[in-house]
């Protein structure tokens, strides 16, 4: 049996899982790719609109 095959996020080239340092990524370089478009925000976690929506509640600073 060859192993679990799954397809690399960034590229859909499909390596093994087992065995791979770079895993769910098929190199380091999808990795960075990845990395790269969290930090420019193209990938962001999702809220629900409600939240969203909401006014910011105030905060009051603290007197030490």
């Amino acid at each position: 049996m060859a192993g679990k095959l799954i397809r690399c996020p960034v590229c859909g080239k499909r390596v093994s899982w087992e065995g791979n340092p770079y895993r769910p990524f098929c190199s380091a370089r999808c990795k960075l790719v990845d990395l790269d478009h969290w930090l420019s925000e193209d990938y962001r976690i999702s809220m629900p609109r409600e939240v969203l929506e909401e006014e910011p509640e105030e905060v009051e600073d603290e007197k030490l």
